[in-house]
């Protein structure tokens, strides 16, 4: 599989501070991690010259864009309904409890339109994607 064929997209809420968006996309990235396909990994461990090992990174690109907290819910639910795709997203709920048990209570209370979504990352085909997000902006401090 060539590197091109798949994507990986962080998308943080443009009202998310930069030191909640490194949680978010730190959070999201063991997520999507976790429930991917083996493939996303490249080399398991590099060995450097000095016959040190260096853990191996995800093969495909991984970029970090932003929205508008309106487009990122308008964006999961897109992205959800695309069986090809993985998504992990982050409601404020994972900011603001302490421990899963607190989380599941949290978000199982609440109708999905009522969360508020500080993030998210996309998994998937390129193509299928960038059909979602190929217009974001790239994130970056301001």
């Amino acid at each position: 599989m060539n590197y091109e064929d798949k994507k990986i997209v962080g998308i943080i809420a443009t009202n998310v501070d930069p030191s909640v968006a490194l949680n978010v996309i730190g959070h999201l990235s063991i997520s999507i991690g976790k429930y991917s396909e083996p493939e996303i990994m490249g080399q398991k461990t590099i060995t450097d010259a000095s016959g040190i090992n260096h853990l191996g990174i995800s093969k495909f690109p991984f970029i970090i864009t932003k929205v508008k907290p309106s487009k990122l819910a308008a964006t999961i639910a897109l992205a959800k309904s695309n069986p090809n795709l993985l998504v992990a997203d982050y409601p404020r709920d994972m900011l603001e409890t302490r421990t899963d048990e607190e989380l599941i209570e949290s978000i199982s209370s609440k109708e999905n339109d009522k969360l508020e979504y500080l993030g998210a990352i996309i998994y998937g085909d390129t193509k299928e994607v960038n059909e979602i997000t190929g217009k974001f902006q790239l994130w970056k401090l301001d």
